[in-house]
């Protein structure tokens, strides 16, 4: 179970996943050893999955951002086109969906022109039957921060 004290951590963690335990026990008002036992039972238990670098994918060069739909042709194993699409550097992630489309794909390519050498290749090597893209104007960013603060877990 998550405390209010887990809370915090959790919070703090959200803002700065290198903070150190030291900073961590100054907000939570706990020593550093004991932060960092909580952050160790937080990470076996689940509730903490992970630590992420945030890239900026223009200065990669790859500052053309575009969400697309797809849907699947008939028979195609969704297990195999998963596998599949890490094959494909262009797409940095997806999601399985409900309803007219199958998955929703973030592509991130050097220009348009690299956008639909990936949507052929998707076509031809992927089992995709349909694509529907938009391009990504700019991120919004909405903190996971107000989820911890409203949930009771």
């Amino acid at each position: 179970m998550v405390d209010a004290i887990d809370r915090v951590l959790i919070r703090e963690l959200l803002r700065d996943a290198r903070v150190s335990y030291q900073e961590l026990g100054r907000v939570a008002r706990l020593s550093a050893n004991t932060v960092a036992d909580r952050v160790r039972r937080l990470r076996s238990s689940g509730v903490i999955s992970g630590y992420h670098a945030e890239l900026n994918l223009a200065m990669l060069g790859r500052g053309l951002r575009l969400m697309s739909d797809v849907r699947l042709r008939e028979g195609i194993d969704r297990s195999e086109f998963e596998r599949g699409l890490e094959e494909v550097e262009q797409v940095v992630s997806a999601v399985r969906l409900t309803g007219d489309y199958d998955y929703l794909l973030q592509v991130a390519c050097v220009d348009s022109d690299e956008f639909e050498q990936v949507v052929d290749r998707l076509k031809r090597d992927h089992g995709v039957r349909e694509t529907r893209s938009r391009l990504v104007l700019h991120d919004v960013p909405i903190g996971l921060e107000r989820l911890v603060n409203a949930s009771e877990f």
